[in-house]
């Protein structure tokens, strides 16, 4: 309802103010104004921003692979949403982070905050979803680390953000109430547990070093898929670039290049398409007449302001 009397309130305002404009003492005399006609979506209210939201968010990067603490793989899929101030937040587990300003201005803010690419580990345990390369912000680029908390439901519970650019997701769900469900090592293949005992009885003996050690484990979780190893790193740098040399107006092929002439090409038959209707349905729209002197009412105005 308040949303409605803002929008009611613009209007009627808008409309006084055309008024006054036009009202020049010359109320036995018509003129004659030029109107252009402007084709947009109306995008006041919150029921307006959702509704007519034409801007799609396109991630810069894929998503890694599933992977992790068996059950959270069942919320592979889906997506939880929750508000909080004027943003609403998108959470979909194993693929991205999204914010929505949930504002009357004409022109709200929404992007993506992170990509799913790994897991934190940490005293063999699964800490946290690293979701990097959101958005641009500044000379960064935003990204998530989601953290997941034992509740009575799958739910998205808050999002702050700690530092710059750098946001920190809870999720509560009861998927995670058991003590063992986040532990990495009973998620792994025979082999790869072979490798850990290997490396634990290494250190214990101390044929290799803390540093060494950790190591070790960063090659177990890189070949079990939690971790980006540096090959996969760099595959993702390089993805990132391409993609920023694309919306900059830059091809690095001839197949980019055709693809993007492409969707440039349909756009503006789209854009004739549009054109050619509205002068069909207004073909007299730039030349209008208005009567100056139609009856105002200035005390019943007065009221609606």
């Amino acid at each position: 309802i308040p949303a409605n009397m803002e929008v009611m309130r613009l209007f009627v305002t808008s409309v006084f103010a055309i008024f006054l404009l036009l009202h020049d003492g010359h109320a036995d005399q018509p003129r004659k104004i030029s109107m252009r006609i402007v084709e947009e979506p109306s995008n006041y209210g919150y029921a307006g921003n959702q509704a007519n939201s034409v801007k799609t968010l396109t991630p810069r990067v894929k998503a890694s692979n599933v992977s992790g603490p068996v059950p959270l793989q069942q919320l592979a899929g889906r997506c939880y949403s929750k508000v909080l101030d004027t943003y609403k937040y998108k959470f979909c587990p194993f693929d991205n982070v999204t914010q929505y300003e949930q504002s009357l201005r004409w022109n709200p803010y929404s992007g993506i905050l992170g990509v799913w690419q790994e897991w934190e580990i940490e005293n063999n345990t699964f800490t946290a979803m690293v979701m990097p390369e959101g958005d641009d912000c500044g000379k960064l680029r935003r990204q998530v680390k989601v953290y997941f908390r034992c509740g009575n439901r799958n739910e998205v519970m808050n999002m702050t953000e700690p530092t710059t650019c750098n946001y920190m997701l809870e999720f509560k769900t009861p998927l995670v109430c058991h003590p063992h469900v986040m532990l990495v090592y009973p998620t792994l293949s025979a082999d790869l547990q072979s490798q850990w005992d290997q490396a634990e009885q290494e250190l214990y003996e101390e044929q290799i070093t803390q540093k060494g050690y950790k190591k070790r484990l960063r090659r177990i979780f890189e070949a079990a898929g939690y971790q980006l190893s540096q090959k996969k790193q760099d595959e993702l740098k390089d993805a990132v670039s391409n993609q920023d040399k694309t919306q900059e107006g830059e091809f690095t092929s001839l197949l980019t290049c055709n693809a993007e002439y492409k969707k440039l090409k349909e756009e503006v038959e789209t854009l004739r398409e549009q054109v050619k209707t509205q002068e069909e349905k207004f073909p007299d729209a730039d030349e209008i007449l208005l009567d100056d002197h139609l009856p105002m009412d200035y005390d019943m105005m007065d009221d609606y302001i």
